[in-house]
This record gives structure tokens, sequence and C-alpha cells, in this order.
């Protein structure tokens, strides 16, 4: 009797051993899992099966004067000339420049206190010119820039545009593309632009380059280059050293504009008030 209840005693010490070893096992698998849920998303977050942009190298090839009163919305070499959309409240203008010497040669002033421009655009034989947060979209013919033939309300803020040959194509400083029929100022379909980290915000001036739109970044120095229909950025150039140190100033802005010469195959730059426009060749 006294063995049988000794070999019971020890049973149930071991088995109580035991329990304690597998609660304590739980307990650390447990500890471990529910770390894991908290930390890896932020240390690995999900792939998003899209590629990293390209990094697109480039060639200047020539600077030019570029007038240091003039806060550059919008960009677009038509017919030789260059048509410049100015911004800063009362200082916004419409302007025709020789953007080799830098001179400006007609000037049309639209800024007020509340109408700031913005992104300009050519388009069978009109001019639209967007402003920023009045909803107010400009049209001229483009054979007299003095007085607008129609104006349009845009229900977003205005910051730039361009066309792709159909369709108007416009940006609101968010990560959105509207494509817009230019006759009614109707958002005809929207996509988003993303890469390879998420939405791509701040799209500002546009210009639509052999199948590709091209959008400055607004406070950066840097372009993108967009897939029109899925919104992904293809490949990205950077300017971080395009402006010496010695032609800036604290009057001088985010770097902004971009046109496109179809003839040179060139692309021209800018930014806002700065002294100098470059041309130049992807490599």
């Amino acid at each position: 009797m006294l063995l049988t209840a000794l070999i019971i005693f020890v049973a149930n010490k071991l088995y109580m051993k035991r329990l304690l070893a597998l609660t304590l096992i739980s307990i650390i698998f447990s500890c471990n899992n529910n770390n894991s849920k908290d930390i890896d998303p932020d240390i690995v977050p999900p792939s998003s099966g899209i590629a990293a942009p390209l990094e697109m190298n480039y060639t200047i090839i020539a600077q030019y004067p570029h007038d240091t009163s003039a806060y550059t919305q919008g960009l677009q070499l038509y017919n030789g000339k260059m048509y410049e959309g100015t911004g800063d409240f009362a200082n916004s203008s419409l302007r025709i420049t020789n953007y080799k010497t830098g001179a400006v040669e007609k000037k049309h002033m639209i800024g007020t206190d509340k109408i700031f421009g913005e992104g300009i655009n050519i388009f069978k034989n009109k001019l639209y010119q967007l402003t920023w947060q009045s909803h107010i979209v400009y049209v001229y013919d483009l054979k007299n820039l003095d007085k607008p033939i129609k104006t349009f309300n845009w229900p977003y803020e205005g910051w730039g545009i361009t066309n792709n040959g159909t369709d108007l194509i416009i940006s609101d400083g968010s990560a959105n593309i509207y494509y817009v029929d230019a006759e009614t100022f109707k958002v005809k379909s929207t996509i988003a632009v993303r890469n390879d980290k998420g939405p791509v915000d701040s799209l500002n001036e546009l210009e639509f380059i052999d199948g590709f739109i091209y959008a400055n970044i607004y406070t950066w120095r840097l372009i993108v280059k967009i897939d029109p229909e899925s919104g992904i950025v293809k490949g990205i150039m950077r300017f971080d050293n395009i402006l010496a140190p010695g032609d800036s100033n604290d009057r001088t802005d985010y770097f902004n504009g971009i046109a496109w010469d179809s003839t040179s195959r060139t692309m021209l730059v800018t930014g806002k008030r700065w002294p100098k426009m470059y041309e130049l060749r992807t490599n």
C-alpha cells in the first residue's frame, strides 16, 4: 500500500513538471507569434508587384536665360515659341518668350489677390490656362491671348495640364491624373499614379512625350515618367545638382516646368524664378 502511494506521488510530480514545461513553451510561442504579427508588416511591407522605376540619364546640351520674375507653372514649346504660364497671385501671367534669349515677347496678366495662374496647354488652336484654387479655366484663341474666349469651371485645384492628342490631361496636386474632354471640360476617366512604394502625389507640371506623361513632383527636383493607362511610374529623372549655387538666391523657388521640342527631340526644363532654362537630351 505504501509503495503504491509513493508511485502515485512521484507520477503526479512528473506530470505537473511536464504540464508546467508545456505551458511555458506555449506562452513563449504565443508571445513570439503576437510580436511577429505586430512588427512584421512595418519591417517588411507587402510587395506591391510593381517594378521600381528606371533611373533615366540625360545630358545637358545648352543653357538659356530665364526671366527671374516668372513663377513658372506651365511650359510648352509651340512653333518655335515658348509659351509660359506663371503664378504668384497678382504676378500671374500668360506669356510668349524667345527661350534662347529669355526675352518676353508678349505678356497677358491674369492675376489678382484671388487668381493664381497655373499650368497651360495648347490643344487644337486653343490655349487652356488653369488657376490654382479659384476653379477657373481660361480658354484663349491661340491667335489672340489678350482676352479669353470662354471659361470653364474645374472642381479641383488646378496644377498641371497637357494633352495626348485626344483629351486634355490634368493634375490637381494629388496622385490623380484626369482625362478631360476639351469641349465640355468634363472628366472622362481618372488614373491613380503609383510606384513600387505606393501612391505618388504632388504631381505638378505635365508634358506628354512619346506616349508617356512626364510630371514634375512639387518641392522635388525630379521628373517622373508615367504610363498613361496604368498610372505606374516607369522612369525617374533626377535634377538635384542642375542649378549652380551661384544661380540661386532667396527668391529662387522650386523646380518646375517641362517642355518638349519634337523637332530636336530635346527637353527644356526650368524652375520658379530660376535664372536659367536647360535643354537636355536623354541618353
